[in-house]
């Protein structure tokens, strides 16, 4: 009894193929595994807007915790700066400075035009444009010409009152 035996034949990887798309190709799913991508995939489009919404609200929380220490902080010197207006010395000094108040006996000093003298810079002295610094027309001639025509011209009449559709009533 000779029988052939089939001979089986071993796969073989051909040259084009990688070790990786070997790899790739005896990966087997099974249901457990489908069940287990279905429920991570469904956990990411619930969970995903959650996430979103949680990060917003740590940015909003940050934004107004920011402002409080900044709001706090103007407090504080709002305070600081009441308690100085309670100073009765703080007060007079600020109503000698600016309201130029002295008291009875002293003797104020107002300094009018206390600026520094500015240097005037130094200008190229040379005209600008020869048409524009002298002029061949006498405009102060002209004007006073416009101005006495203007004055003497006849007035105009004055207009006729408008007509109207009724008669005029007859004295008797």
């Amino acid at each position: 009894m000779d029988q052939k035996r089939p001979v089986l034949r071993q796969p073989t990887v051909s040259e084009a193929e990688t070790p990786a798309g070997g790899w790739l190709r005896s990966i087997r799913f099974s249901g457990f595994s489908l069940v287990m991508m279905v429920v991570l995939i469904l956990a990411v489009v619930v969970l995903a807007p959650s996430l979103r919404t949680y990060a917003e609200q740590r940015q909003q929380i940050s934004q107004l915790s920011t402002a409080v220490a900044d709001q706090k902080a103007e407090v504080d010197q709002l305070t600081s700066q009441r308690e100085r207006w309670n100073d009765r010395t703080y007060v007079t000094t600020q109503a000698r400075e600016r309201l130029s108040y002295v008291l009875p006996g002293d003797i104020s000093f107002l300094v009018i035009n206390d600026l520094p003298v500015v240097a005037p810079l130094e200008a190229d002295t040379s005209p600008v444009s020869t048409n524009i610094q002298s002029t061949t027309i006498d405009w102060l001639g002209s004007l006073f010409a416009s101005t006495m025509t203007a004055g003497l011209a006849p007035q105009a009449a004055a207009p006729a009152p408008p007509a109207t559709d009724a008669p005029e009533p007859v004295a008797p």
